[in-house]
């Protein structure tokens, strides 16, 4: 089917009391894997791309495969800007045809993050598109974006923040981490769940990779309607790809290790589905 923007999606986890699993793609393989994961599962799924990786492939390049790829699906495919860093990306991504977009200002201050949260999400709202924000800052590195340490989502300002932009769903800091984790994280689940009682739009989970199944599926009935999952994707497709030249260095069709790659990745979205509760969630 055509590509779907992420509100239905996410406004039917949220009444369900399930997550959307969110997964980033650098390539077609990872591309087809994940859709063939939705399929298998009867899922509804949302692709993701940052900054870095449409400045490897371009918008429009990524925009391509993905439609061109759900095309062929029996489930709804959602593809969203990750971490977009600017008002003008933002426009951009829109530009191109993406059904969800993400503005980035967590690195600016309160009011600061209103105002070009609200202006990416005036822009979308008016074209039918969702826009997502976040509040606080979650720990680690995402693409080129990195934060010295977690601030975590007072819950009074979510509120505030979620009615004076506008967005559609808000991405909050609960002492998660992009990357893979050093140490065990400790998430302040309490919080979330305070979050969840003054906010009604879906709430969205960021640094979920090296999570532990329990951790995610707590969260998700914390009210979290969205999960995002992308180093361990790229991990996963990469020890794929290792695994077959160390069998066969001689291999040189790139066919072979992307084949291996695509099997890897789809059966890590699999679980991260089944984590997430989105597993025959689809129509």
């Amino acid at each position: 089917m055509p590509l779907v923007t992420s509100e239905e999606m996410l406004l039917k986890a949220q009444k369900g009391g399930y997550a959307v699993g969110a997964f980033n793609a650098e390539n077609m393989e990872m591309v087809k894997a994940i859709i063939q994961a939705a399929e298998e599962l009867k899922a509804p799924v949302m692709i993701q791309t940052t900054p870095s990786t449409v400045k490897y492939g371009t918008l429009e390049t990524y925009q391509a495969i993905v439609a061109a790829e759900a095309a062929k699906a029996s489930v709804p495919v959602c593809l969203h800007l990750d971490h977009g860093s600017s008002f003008e990306l933002a426009m951009q991504a829109l530009n191109a045809g993406y059904t969800s977009v993400m503005i980035d200002g967590s690195k600016l201050d309160f009011e600061e993050n209103i105002a070009v949260s609200k202006k990416v999400a005036d822009v979308a709202a008016a074209i039918g598109v969702p826009c997502e924000a976040e509040l606080g800052k979650v720990g680690g590195k995402e693409d080129d974006l990195e934060a010295e340490a977690d601030t975590n989502t007072d819950p009074a300002q979510a509120k505030e923040f979620a009615e004076r932009t506008g967005v559609t769903s808000l991405a909050v800091a609960i002492g998660t981490a992009h990357g893979f984790y050093v140490g065990t994280p400790v998430l302040d689940k309490e919080r979330l769940s305070e979050i969840r009682k003054v906010v009604d739009i879906p709430l969205v989970l960021h640094g979920a990779s090296g999570l532990t199944d329990e951790d995610v599926s707590d969260c998700v009935k914390r009210g979290i309607c969205k999960v995002n999952f992308a180093t361990e994707l790229r991990a996963a497709y990469s020890k794929a790809v290792k695994e077959t030249f160390a069998e066969n260095p001689d291999v040189f069709d790139p066919k072979v290790y992307g084949k291996a790659g695509i099997e890897a990745v789809k059966e890590l979205v699999k679980g991260r589905m089944k984590v997430c509760g989105c597993d025959g969630k689809a129509e």
